[in-house]
């Protein structure tokens, strides 16, 4: 049983930081795409981050480009997002995602991935 559990959430204000971790388990990942999706009270969820398995493919959502970081351990099947100059308009509901997909463009949207994690919350206070 595959599963992704996220950690590292929280209350900051604005222009504080957080590092999310996502630890996989259940199965290996080798090959994978890890991705950081998030989703906000009454919207849709969206992009933030993807990586790849070889770390050479790494694309941002326009909103996060230059404040937040992607990266991974595949030795400890981890995934990490380091959100710097937070917004209050980066408040939501963080999850982590898995897909051995590989196209660019599918990987942005959100039903390119099949395993997700149970969400992490994320408040940023003016």
């Amino acid at each position: 049983q595959v599963q992704l559990v996220e950690s590292g959430g929280g209350l900051v204000q604005a222009g504080g930081s957080l590092r999310l971790s996502c630890a996989a388990s259940g199965r290996t990942f080798s090959g994978y795409v890890m991705g950081w999706f998030r989703q906000a009270p009454g919207k849709e969820r969206e992009f933030v981050a993807y990586i790849s398995w070889s770390v050479v493919r790494i694309a941002y959502a326009d909103s996060v480009k230059g404040r937040f970081t992607i990266s991974r351990d595949n030795a400890k099947n981890t995934v990490y997002l380091q959100m710097n100059s937070l917004k209050p308009e980066d408040t939501a509901v963080y999850y982590c995602a898995s897909t051995d997909a590989s196209q660019g463009w599918f990987l942005l949207q959100a039903r390119a991935y099949a395993y997700w994690g149970q969400g992490t919350q994320v408040t940023v206070s003016s």
